[in-house]
């Protein structure tokens, strides 16, 4: 059966729903094509999953330093994964509940379940339908990536979307990946009472980091217990009686470690290899991942791409800020742009990092003079407080316009305290209307206008 629409959109994340609703909202008759669960990454395997976690995972490592605070608690603290699992299935499902009942209930609007695939560039097919639209709308996201490692087709291996399905706490879960998904799921784990060890082919933790702030995360995790080996330069994988040997052939330490389980976390892939873009003549990069311009158009005239799947950016700030753009320019003649956007991102670790702008390594190439501003924070009186005074605050502007060129925030409420610095980047005001801004006392963003007002010349070295 043939079905028209005027626009169709593929998959449930986090710009499809919204996108959705506002073609709707405009009068247009629409379909949504969703072919596993609603929300997305983030709502059932990222964001929303992973920080429940991350939240019982701060509980417990509070409650066994609650003698620091003068609290006592009698016996050892002992952590419930079944009912951590259940914790966070139920805000996950909530989450995802939600937005099936918004799509099912928008007017105008038809949602198909199963896999969609091009007929050709206006023509879509689901299982035994066909649907036809002058609009479409790719927005499939997103997967772990599972290199070829040698051994790894006989090792049992766990990716984030596995993880969602532990209930247990692992003897000693390996991490391969020292990134922002695979230090998240170490400290948790650790945290949770496994034996943790971190494996990275680089040199050092988050290389798209600073290397000061790498040092620091590095510290933080091996404080808690986290063996970390970096410059595993010939990673392999193999099954062993007891779980999993991983070889490193790292400069030093032992060739090998041996664990009980393995979690992969060494990059994403879009879900885009079978969706039959060739018959649509879309074009994709080397990597899968579909070419757009600044407005998420494709070379394809009415089929735009939204979300991870576009290598735009990999958040689900990103991905709904991709709906914006789209419905500003389609529906409401404001011709906003990707290129507008401001980099930003966050590492959920305990303390979290915040990122916004350029790092110092990065302005370094470029040649520019520059100013930098730096402080401890464990002179914040909010992290000394509550007894969580790792880490330091960075900002770097230019020495010539003033203007904020990149900070990051590594430290208790880090991953809040950086949108001070991010919305005066966007007004593209000069850095000096935060610096003699009055912030409340205690807290974090109160010593940032300090901060600034030590800044000293950038070593363009």
């Amino acid at each position: 059966m043939t079905s028209r629409f005027d626009a169709i959109v593929i998959g449930a994340g986090q710009a499809g729903p919204p996108l959705a609703a506002r073609l709707s909202d405009a009068g247009m008759k629409v379909a949504v094509v969703e072919r596993d669960r609603f929300g997305g990454t983030c709502v059932n395997t990222g964001c929303i999953p992973t920080k429940s976690l991350i939240a019982s995972a701060y509980v417990a490592h509070t409650a066994r330093r609650a003698g620091e605070y003068g609290v006592g608690i009698a016996g050892e603290i002992a952590v419930d994964m079944k009912a951590v699992k259940a914790r966070k299935d139920e805000i996950s499902g909530l989450s995802r509940q939600h937005v099936e009942r918004w799509l099912t209930g928008l007017k105008n609007t038809a949602v198909f379940r199963g896999s969609a695939r091009f007929a050709d560039a206006k023509t879509i097919r689901v299982n035994a339908d066909t649907l036809c639209a002058d609009k479409i709308f790719i927005n499939v996201g997103g997967r772990a990536y599972v290199p070829r490692l040698p051994g790894i087709e006989r090792t049992p291996v766990l990716t984030n979307s596995g993880m969602m399905e532990v209930d247990f706490v692992p003897r000693h879960l390996v991490v391969v990946g020292g990134s922002y998904v695979g230090l998240e799921f170490a400290q948790m784990y650790r945290r949770f009472g496994a034996e943790v060890t971190v494996v990275e082919r680089d040199g050092r933790l988050i290389s798209r980091e600073d290397e000061d702030v790498s040092t620091a995360v590095r510290t933080i995790l091996e404080a808690e217990g986290i063996h970390i080996r970096l410059d595993a330069t010939c990673i392999s994988t193999n099954r062993t009686p007891g779980g999993v040997s991983i070889g490193v052939d790292c400069r030093e330490g032992e060739p090998e470690v041996e664990g009980s389980h393995l979690l992969l976390a060494v990059g994403r892939r879009p879900n885009t290899d079978d969706l039959g873009l060739e018959l649509a003549g879309v074009e994709t990069d080397h990597r899968g991942y579909i070419v757009v311009d600044d407005q998420c158009r494709t070379n394809v005239p009415g089929i735009w791409a939204v979300g991870d799947c576009n290598g735009r950016g990999a958040f689900t700030h990103t991905s709904y800020n991709d709906f914006e753009i789209v419905a500003a320019n389609l529906l409401d003649n404001d011709a906003r742009k990707i290129s507008d956007r401001l980099p930003c991102y966050a590492l959920f670790t305990d303390p979290p990092l915040g990122r916004v702008g350029m790092t110092e390594a990065e302005v370094r190439k470029t040649g520019q003079r520059a100013l930098i501003g730096t402080f401890p924070m464990s002179s914040v009186k909010r992290a000394v407080e509550r007894g969580e005074s790792q880490g330091f605050m960075k900002v770097i502007v230019a020495q010539d316009s003033r203007a904020i060129l990149g900070a990051a925030i590594l430290g208790l409420n880090g991953d809040e305290a950086i949108h001070t610095l991010l919305d005066v980047m966007y007004a593209r005001a000069p850095y000096t209307v935060l610096q003699r801004a009055v912030h409340i006392h205690p807290t974090v963003s109160e010593l940032i206008p300090t901060m600034l007002g030590k800044l000293r010349v950038l070593d363009p070295n």
